[in-house]
């Protein structure tokens, strides 16, 4: 009888914990920074507060940093041959060429074609980073756009429409839609808030990072190691790295808002606190035991079980310290996941 093989790792169902579908926010609130803000103190207790404190959570010279990404329509919803499929793009090769996820996968092999109206997806081949994955080449009429044709494409637990689909964006996304989800912490943030966080002398830095398969694929492995993690695109800019860098110099503390953001810049560390501009693609994981090498805070929202949000967040806040607050964020009421309310913490020692 063969030995058995014990796994080595950290248990993915150690990140997993019971979601009512109840707590699942379905609807943006009205007012975005009305949104509950549960602040985790120094000395490991919580308070209930509201976004609208960020401001004073914060110190003059901090730097706080957002992704400016803007999410593309990049849900597609048509028919191949007699029954209806859809595709979500992920990212752009170029030429009109994405990878894609196609739903249902057996119904869109390489050859296939979904159509809408106006425009046609061919599918050309299999991308191996998902079982749905296919590299697609997307077709449209002359004067038919993306932006007609496509969806915004929210995430699945969200059952009911939105009415407006910039909703789903930052106040402060800019350039051309490039994401196929939104960095869900930024969602709190109105522009008088922004103008309130630079009149009390807090920087404010962009970044991008396209968001992806990387933020949004669920582990499904028995323990986090053995997760494949997605590569997704960033550019960090010369001046965004200036200032980030300049607040450092000066004392100054910095502040994420939200994981894409952590992502982001801890790929790019210069080994002094700061920043090397530059852009790329990152695969990097951040799970307990890693280094943080920039981010001192994180605002962010309550993510889905078994993600590797949820691992990030344990990462930097602490593993014990995140089952707690999850549950008292339970108790307390707070609304979950990308439209839900949010966290706020320095990072752990």
């Amino acid at each position: 009888m063969p030995a058995r093989t014990e796994r080595v790792g950290t248990p993915t169902a150690e990140f997993d914990y019971p979601l009512p579908d109840q707590a699942i926010a379905q609807q943006p609130l009205d007012d975005r920074s009305s949104s509950r803000m549960l602040v985790l103190e120094p000395g490991g207790s919580w308070r209930n507060s509201h976004v609208t404190e960020l401001p004073r959570l914060l110190r003059p010279g901090d730097c706080l940093v957002v992704n400016d990404t803007r999410v593309r329509a990049a849900r597609l919803r048509g028919v191949v041959g007699k029954r209806s499929g859809e595709v979500l793009l992920l990212r752009e090769l170029g030429a009109c060429r994405y990878l894609a996820l196609t739903r249902p996968a057996k119904a869109l092999p390489p050859g296939a074609m979904l159509q809408g109206n106006g425009w046609r997806v061919a599918v050309e081949s299999v991308w191996s980073g998902h079982l749905a994955g296919r590299e697609v080449r997307l077709e449209t009429d002359p004067g038919v756009d993306l932006s007609e044709i496509g969806e915004v494409p929210l995430p699945p637990y969200l059952k009911q429409k939105l009415d407006d689909p910039e909703r789903y964006q930052t106040v402060y996304s800019q350039g051309p839609p490039v994401s196929a989800a939104a960095p869900t912490a930024g969602l709190h943030l109105t522009e008088p808030l922004l103008q309130e966080v630079e009149d009390a002398g807090i920087l404010i830095a962009r970044i991008q990072l396209e968001v992806g398969l990387a933020t949004f694929t669920p582990i499904r492995t028995e323990t986090i190691e053995e997760h494949p993690m997605h590569a997704e695109r960033y550019r960090i800019s010369v001046s965004a790295a200036a200032r980030l860098n300049g607040a450092r110099v000066g004392g100054g503390r910095v502040v994420a808002l939200g994981t894409t953001v952590v992502r982001c810049l801890e790929s790019r560390p210069d080994g002094g606190g700061g920043v090397v501009p530059g852009e790329g693609e990152t695969e990097l994981y951040l799970r307990p035991g890693s280094r943080f090498q920039v981010v001192d805070g994180l605002l962010t929202n309550f993510h889905q079980p078994r993600s590797s949000l949820l691992v990030l967040v344990s990462a930097f806040y602490g593993v014990d310290r995140v089952r707690a607050t999850y549950q008292s964020a339970l108790e307390r009421g707070y609304r979950f996941l990308s439209f839900g309310d949010c966290m706020f913490g320095w990072r752990s020692a």
